[in-house]
């Protein structure tokens, strides 16, 4: 019988908050296996946004995101009201406030980086077993490879396998959103765009631009009585037949393929973070903002924070207790007051009375754009220790 493969740190999934605790955690000393049971490039279903914030966590990592062909900066962004009135936010002229890149190519892309980093990654190994003990944490491979490490970093998505495994639960979490996306070709318009259409309050329908005239364009919507799986298809199939989004996407915009939807966990409770030896980090954690649906910029902080956790040393009670007080530190805030800001846009008049805040002055609509692109954290006016 083959000897266990061994490592300080076994990463579950090899999207961006997996990529990003692997080298995290190689940077500092520890020896890292990353496993996913896809084998990349894999499509990722998702709206392909980037935020100031994870600009700037990539750019932590090393990782040139100007490299990627397919990634283009948002030179400016326009909300727009249920009623139809427009407001044009300003975007800093180095593009680094917002970006858009098909999952497609940033995971592909962030796999060989890590690769090329010396990064040990293992592709189409998804995990079959996992036993935890006091000391360590054994995985067997579908493939039958066996794994021994001291940690697990799951970074392994919604429907996670890992904590399936440690719960023995078979139910599939449906999120607290939902959302789907589209890509169109024969779109001529650079700009981003968020629709707040008055049936998908308090969520919203978007145009993300793509190089070469392509376009994202999706909704999410909250889950909610009356919000079925026939009600979402529905809207998926007539949205870019409504005149809101035929005006920004032109009547030569073509669809590539069929919508995909996807759920959006945005339930964050720090008690879910930890689970004996693994930590859970990205939708695995449930961080992804309410408000706007963002996930990969708390996909990579809360993996870095992981392995950051990690490396700190000290007794599992410590690792684990430091690892939920820093995302909490890091994140808890912001979230917490976007889910408080989603229920003031379940109103169609609360949610034109604050577009029409945003639209007061240059002052409001640059701010607006730094706020709602996370250029700085969402609740700062909450907590005092961030003003710098």
């Amino acid at each position: 019988m083959p000897a266990d493969l061994v490592a300080d740190i076994l990463v579950v999934g090899a999207g961006p908050a997996g990529v990003a605790a692997a080298i995290t955690a190689q940077q500092r000393g520890l020896q890292t296996l990353v496993v996913d049971k896809a084998t990349f490039p894999r499509d990722k279903t998702c709206g392909d946004g980037l935020t100031a914030h994870a600009v700037r966590l990539l750019a932590r990592l090393g990782f040139d995101l100007d490299a990627l062909p397919s990634y283009t900066a948002v030179p400016e962004t326009v909300i727009v009201s249920p009623d139809g009135t427009r407001v044009s936010l300003p975007m800093p002229a180095d593009g680094r406030l917002a970006g858009v890149v098909p999952r497609l190519d940033l995971d592909a892309a962030l796999v060989a980086y890590a690769k090329a980093r010396d990064v040990v990654v293992r592709e189409g190994a998804g995990i079959r077993e996992l036993a935890t003990t006091a000391g360590a944490v054994r995985a067997r491979l579908a493939d039958d490879a066996c794994i021994r490490a001291r940690w697990v970093i799951a970074a392994d998505g919604q429907y996670s396998t890992v904590r399936r495994l440690l719960d023995c639960d078979t139910r599939r979490d449906l999120g607290t959103s939902h959302a789907f996306r589209q890509y169109f070709s024969g779109v001529d318009e650079p700009r981003l765009h968020v629709l707040f259409e008055r049936d998908l309050l308090p969520g919203y329908a978007w145009v993300f631009p793509l190089p070469g005239g392509r376009a994202n364009v999706g909704f999410g919507v909250v889950r909610r009585p009356g919000v079925t799986g026939k009600s979402l298809a529905r809207v998926s199939r007539e949205l870019s037949s409504r005149s809101s989004i035929r005006s920004v996407i032109g009547s030569r915009a073509t669809p590539e393929g069929s919508p995909r939807s996807w759920p959006i966990p945005a339930a964050f409770d720090s008690t879910r973070l930890t689970n004996g030896r693994v930590l859970f980090a990205g939708d695995a954690a449930g961080v992804v903002d309410p408000l706007t649906g963002e996930g990969i910029a708390q996909a990579l902080k809360t993996a870095m924070l992981a392995a950051g956790a990690v490396a700190a040393g000290g007794p599992p009670g410590a690792v684990r207790a430091r690892y939920r007080h820093h995302v909490d530190r890091a994140l808890g805030t912001d979230l917490r007051l976007a889910r408080h800001v989603q229920r003031v846009l379940r109103s169609e008049r609360r949610t034109r009375v604050a577009m029409r805040a945003v639209d007061t002055s240059d002052w409001t609509r640059r701010n607006f754009a730094r706020w709602m692109f996370e250029d700085y954290p969402r609740a700062l006016a909450l907590t005092p220790r961030r003003w710098l």
